[in-house]
């Protein structure tokens, strides 16, 4: 039980193929009570009560300031601390560079960089209280490698944008016993990217992959469980990679 008593907030864990609830599924398995942020109509509260009664869902809204407070006040009333962030929330657009409009743009950013900043921000007073905390944001191979397999370039460059977020606040908030980490998933089975890759670009794709497969959402639950527990007390700052090998070079 490596999570036990911990109270662990998912921003856009309601997605019951994702890599989210994979994540707030295996933290729950560790003991910890975990609280799922998402939009109304991906329904949160249905997505907790699949956890178990302890568990807490919240209709929040990582692009928007005041939502994602009103959720960590919700968060500390139900169970009086935070000690986990996942920043998971985030999507993709295939675009090419010339493609990519100013909504593209914006609503890409939004999400994934914007909504990592408001939420760390809603969560991180609570932190500072307790003097601990741990912080986990998602980023990409994409980001590292200039693009990945599905996400145009401005989804690279807002994963990028979170390893450059995640240093800064490691390197604020370090002395405050809160810890900020990145994890960059490469190719994992998700509904992301359910029947977006043709039959003919797989063995391709997994030629890229020493471990010769596409990644499961539990490969990436299995390390956003350790980032958040003590195994990892004297990580910060880190990116851990989860891509199979993809990145080796």
């Amino acid at each position: 039980m490596l999570l036990k008593d911990k109270v662990a907030v998912v921003t856009g864990g309601a997605g019951l193929n994702g890599l989210g609830f994979a994540s707030a599924r295996m933290m729950a398995a560790h003991g910890a009570k975990v609280v799922i942020l998402d939009l109304a109509q991906a329904d949160p509260a249905g997505a907790a009560a699949r956890l178990g009664a302890e568990h807490l869902g919240v209709v929040a809204d990582v692009t928007n300031k005041s939502s994602c407070e009103q959720a960590a006040k919700a968060i500390l009333a139900k169970f009086g601390r935070i000690d986990i962030l996942l920043n998971n929330a985030g999507i993709t657009q295939p675009r090419k560079t010339l493609d990519i409009t100013e909504a593209d743009y914006d609503a890409v950013l939004d999400v994934s960089l914007r909504g990592t900043l408001l939420a760390s921000q809603a969560v991180l007073p609570a932190m500072l209280a307790q003097k601990s905390g741990s912080i986990i944001c998602i980023s990409s191979v994409s980001a590292q490698r200039g693009g990945g397999i599905l996400g145009g370039p401005h989804y690279s460059a807002a994963k990028a944008g979170v390893l450059g977020l995640a240093r800064a606040m490691a390197r604020e908030y370090g002395g405050n016993g809160i810890r900020v980490n990145c994890l960059t998933p490469g190719l994992i089975a998700t509904d992301i990217n359910k029947g977006k890759i043709p039959e003919s670009r797989k063995a391709g794709i997994l030629e890229q992959i020493p471990l010769a497969r596409i990644g499961d959402p539990d490969d990436v639950a299995g390390c956003v469980v350790f980032l958040a527990s003590d195994l990892s007390g004297y990580c910060t700052g880190i990116t851990l990679d989860v891509n199979g090998g993809m990145l080796i070079h």
